[in-house]
């Protein structure tokens, strides 16, 4: 067993670790500043035994039978279809902290098979033959799911597949003149912006898991970039959308406006592969930039920095980034970078993105607002060190867990006037849990998604837990979520609902939310092969025994 493996290999992608985040090779070490600074913070974690090798791993013998796979070689090609245990392993779930403890186990889960169609006609040949032989499917791209979205769940089934639209990529067609483009579902962020470029244009969305995620992925779980402040969500960019579900397929986005009905759009972004596979996604695309420029900017306080932000979105925007972060990850972000001296300073930091044209205008109406907030610009320098390094965050999470200590991250959204009592009610739940289970832990949190009427909250946890982090951490997470809910912010943002978040979903969106949701399911996938347990436990609970 090895690195680079056939099932996941890609044009121009080197493989995900099947254990950590992203390209092997990018893997480091904690900058001495950090190591220096976690006894301070947490005390001393022990640290834990080296992780398990891949080829030690011991995972339960594939369900299906040699007729079923006679029946997906049939269909695929018998490279295409993979029962070897390397092949299960790298499909058997995201890229939460959680999906990683999991990983550092003898003993696993793994889906029976992984599936690796081509074109649209293959996954509906899929689907089809997994109605027939009774097994789950859980739809599978880039694998940076931090929700529990991929997790190996057959549900009631005989076996559970996992379909691979990794080799279901490429650009469709563009139309410069009304600026869409045709992108299938595959297609990796870094690709998509390369085959875009060849024309002109981009699309602009970049998540930090831009590297290894997917249009498609973008798509079923309503992701968000960080040029959101520019561009919006990606929800926003979609004009159109193909679609395979177990009882039919469906083409969505005839024209720019339509009053025909309810937007039946909007059922499949965010739907997480539980209503149907997404196969191709039209987007809206725009020229690439003639200029872009960074700003970096220090406020005396979180609060007056979100203030900052609130003047600027409600006053006309114009930064493609506006990032706020609070002063605990401003210290942390200088520590990783050597400026020991700096991190123990106080105060908030802020960055600002430009790109397009009218920058110098756009920057002065911005400045002039973070100004009014107490904020201070600070030069470019730190805004560029920001989008240098802006998708390796992962790479420093696993370098923390090595050395055992506990390191995740969640996120949530609300009001601009109920935003720091939603991030005083998160913190406490978080650092009440660990400390009930004594542990220190050192919370931080910033805002990179603003709106008119509001913003994110994206939190990073560091705990100095000891003994089964993951049991402890499922503990903490459960009280945040009730905090959450409970101080009216949205259970996710944009990481998605999964399974993880499904037993909050109902007091977010009411028991009337939930049985529609269930009831278009039942419709799309009667016998409930997509995605078993992600988005809403049960949605077959009504209609069972009768």
């Amino acid at each position: 067993m090895n690195d680079v493996h056939p099932a996941t290999q890609r044009d121009g992608v080197t493989p995900m670790r099947w254990n950590g985040w992203g390209d092997p090779a990018k893997a480091k070490e904690l900058p001495f500043a950090v190591r220096a600074l976690l006894p301070v913070l947490l005390g001393r974690v022990p640290k834990p035994p080296a992780p398990v090798e891949l080829a030690d791993v011991r995972i339960a013998d594939s369900a299906l039978t040699d007729a079923d796979l006679v029946a997906f070689r049939g269909a695929l090609s018998a490279d295409r279809v993979r029962t070897d245990a390397e092949s299960r392993l790298r499909h058997a779930g995201g890229r939460s902290t959680p999906d990683l403890l999991r990983r550092r186990r003898q003993e696993q889960e793994a889906p029976d098979a992984v599936l690796l169609p081509t074109t649209h006609d293959e996954v509906a040949a899929c689907l089809a033959m997994a109605v027939d032989l009774d097994l789950a499917v859980i739809p599978f791209s880039g694998g940076t799911s931090v929700v529990g979205a991929l997790d190996p769940e057959r549900g009631t089934h005989r076996a559970v597949l996992s379909l691979d639209l990794t080799r279901l990529s490429g650009l469709v067609r563009i139309d410069p003149v009304a600026g869409e483009a045709v992108l299938r579902a595959g297609t990796t962020g870094p690709e998509a912006e390369r085959l875009l470029a060849e024309h002109g244009f981009e699309l602009g969305h970049y998540p930090q898991s831009f590297r290894y995620a997917t249009i498609g992925g973008f798509a079923a779980a309503r992701s968000s970039g960080q040029n959101s402040a520019g561009f919006g969500r990606f929800e926003t960019m979609v004009v159109g959308l193909r679609v395979v579900t177990p009882t039919g397929e469906i083409e969505l986005g005839r024209s720019p406006g339509t009053a025909a009905g309810p937007d039946l759009m909007r059922l499949f972004l965010g739907s997480e592969g539980i209503f149907g596979v997404i196969t191709e996604v039209r987007l809206r695309v725009h020229p690439l930039p003639e200029q872009r420029l960074f700003e970096s900017w220090t406020f005396p306080s979180f609060e007056a920095g979100a203030e900052g932000l609130r003047l600027v979105t409600q006053q006309g925007g114009g930064a493609t980034v506006l990032r706020l972060s609070d002063e605990a990850e401003t210290s942390v972000s200088l520590a990783q970078i050597g400026k020991i001296g700096k991190a123990m300073a106080k105060g908030a930091s802020a960055i600002t993105v430009y790109e397009g044209a009218n920058i110098e205008e756009r920057r002065a109406r911005v400045s002039a607002l973070l100004r009014e907030a107490g904020g201070t610009s600070t030069g470019e320098s730190a805004a560029e060190e920001w989008l240098e390094g802006r998708f390796d965050g992962p790479y420093l999470r696993d370098s923390l867990l090595d050395a055992g200590v506990f390191c995740e991250t969640l996120e949530t959204a609300t009001t601009w006037s109920n935003l720091h009592a939603l991030r005083d009610a998160v913190t406490s739940a978080l650092k009440e849990g660990f400390a009930d289970a004594g542990a220190k832990s050192f919370i931080m949190c910033h805002v990179s998604h603003v709106y008119p009427t509001g913003a994110s909250l994206y939190f990073t946890i560091l705990a100095g837990v000891r003994g089964d982090q993951l049991a402890i951490w499922e503990g903490v997470k459960s009280r945040v979520n009730d905090a959450i809910i409970a101080a009216d912010g949205t259970i996710s943002h944009h990481h998605a609902v999964g399974r993880d978040h499904a037993p909050w979903l109902a007091e977010e969106i009411g028991e009337t939310g939930v049985r529609i949701i269930a009831a278009v399911k039942r419709e799309l996938d009667p016998t409930g092969i997509l995605n078993p347990g992600a988005v809403i436990a049960d949605p077959y609970a009504s209609t069972r025994g009768s």
